[in-house]
């Protein structure tokens, strides 16, 4: 087996970078998402939601920025147009939402997205031996855990 500067395996370092490639894919479409929600919410609960989804979309931000930069610690080039990130995500898209459930439901259904492919990607970065993949997204998985919680709390729905 052929190890890379950083001591894993090339192949399965090839392999998580395309896996990270497509969370970050992921990841920008829900940055987009939190945006267009920001921008466009109205109704009472404006003051409340308005900066919400301003801390949201701002920890996307950084998310995706460790992402990218975790592709370029493997050795993979981190994808970076909005055409390849229209083809390899799967986080529903949210266009001219304004009201405070629908965004609400948006952010769960797009974190339910980003969840299973941060655990795909947890899984394959723990056989590989990549504890910094693996340390980056068990923190998403914790924070974005808490967020649902908190989303589906704010809907009065059950987890």
């Amino acid at each position: 087996m052929k190890l890379n500067s950083i001591g894993l395996s090339e192949k399965d370092s090839k392999s998580l970078s395309e896996d990270l490639n497509e969370l970050l894919a992921n990841f920008q479409r829900y940055y987009q998402n939190l945006r267009g929600i920001h921008w466009n919410i109205k109704g009472k609960r404006f003051f409340e939601l308005h900066p919400k989804f301003e801390e949201l979309y701002n920890e996307a931000n950084l998310n995706v920025d460790e992402i990218a930069e975790r592709i370029l610690t493997l050795g993979g080039v981190p994808l970076h147009t909005f055409e390849d990130y229209i083809e390899s995500s799967k986080v529903p898209v949210g266009k001219n939402i304004t009201k405070d459930e629908e965004a609400i439901r948006l952010i769960v259904d797009s974190l339910k997205e980003l969840l299973v492919i941060e655990r795909r990607i947890l899984d394959a970065s723990d056989k590989s031996g990549d504890e910094g993949t693996n340390s980056m997204m068990s923190d998403f998985i914790t924070g974005q855990e808490k967020t649902v919680w908190m989303m589906k709390a704010w809907l009065a729905e059950e987890i």
